[in-house]
């Protein structure tokens, strides 16, 4: 990209009760659908800047950032499943009529999923990037909720000490120079942890949602991205769980495709952008 931010250019959608979200559009060739990404817990647009990169010549791709992330304001409601999907609903009708692939890694998986069925017509795909899958029953045990608190405390511990940083400096190194700063700067803050705790309130409440009303998403292609490595907080046990889970996601859609990202452990989007563009670049062709 010449001139201007890795990223795109800066943007503000309003969504319906006048919170505004920052976004960042890339372009890209003209009459193929626009990529949006959606990130994890805690996740602002930066990490998604060398996916961005890889697709450059492919596609138009949007990032954003949710309420309380990135230079997003904070939201004062409860950040519910079906209010974060509601929010890049609204995204979606800031950028046009689509159609878009929709990219959303672990907890944005379930985001992108109920924002696709709410609106399936401007949906071309998905691309799930080893996601939180309410169809993995090792998510409802006491404990994974030990572990999400014992992990929220240390991180916003961590946060308060300025040295969250640190722990993700591999992921800082992956990305263009700009990014990196805007995720320094933003990434690591002790409100980004406050929005993150806000999330995951609700957590599990959600999946259980989930289970009972999944998202119909039709005809709309699927794709799902496991990671091959373990990592911290999935061990070789909870791994193969998730990727079972993951494989039951790919087979529920009559166009659902499961890859397997082997050199990567959760972080996808760090050591493997490469596979998730190809896999995007599909669904475009």
């Amino acid at each position: 990209m010449t001139g201007g931010h890795s990223q795109g250019e800066p943007g503000w959608a309003r969504v319906r009760d006048g919170r505004e979200l920052f976004f960042q559009r890339r372009s890209g060739p003209a009459g193929v659908p626009t990529v949006v990404f959606e990130g994890g817990l805690a996740a602002s647009r930066s990490y998604w800047a060398t996916v961005q990169g890889e697709l450059a010549a492919w596609a138009p791709s949007v990032v954003y950032d949710r309420s309380g992330l990135g230079r997003s304001p904070a939201d004062g409601r409860p950040r519910r499943l079906t209010r974060l999907a509601q929010d890049l609903g609204e995204v979606l009708d800031h950028l046009g009529q689509g159609p878009f692939v929709l990219v959303g890694h672990s907890w944005g998986g379930p985001i992108v999923r109920v924002a696709a069925a709410a609106e399936p017509g401007r949906i071309a795909g998905l691309v799930l990037v080893d996601p939180t899958d309410e169809s993995c029953d090792l998510l409802f045990t006491p404990s994974i909720r030990r572990a999400e608190k014992v992990g929220q405390v240390g991180s916003a511990a961590l946060a308060r000490l300025g040295l969250l940083g640190v722990a993700f400096r591999g992921l800082l190194a992956s990305l263009p120079a700009d990014a990196a700063a805007d995720m320094r700067a933003e990434g690591f803050t002790v409100a980004a942890m406050r929005t993150r705790a806000a999330e995951l309130a609700s957590v599990e409440q959600d999946l259980r949602s989930l289970r009972e009303n999944t998202p119909e998403l039709g005809e709309i292609p699927v794709t799902v991205i496991s990671a091959g490595k373990t990592s911290a907080g999935m061990n070789a046990r909870v791994r193969a769980l998730a990727d079972a889970s993951h494989e039951y996601r790919a087979s529920r859609s009559s166009r659902g495709r499961h890859v397997h990202a082997g050199l990567s452990g959760h972080m996808v989007p760090e050591t493997e952008p490469g596979l998730i563009a190809d896999e995007i670049r599909r669904l475009l062709s």
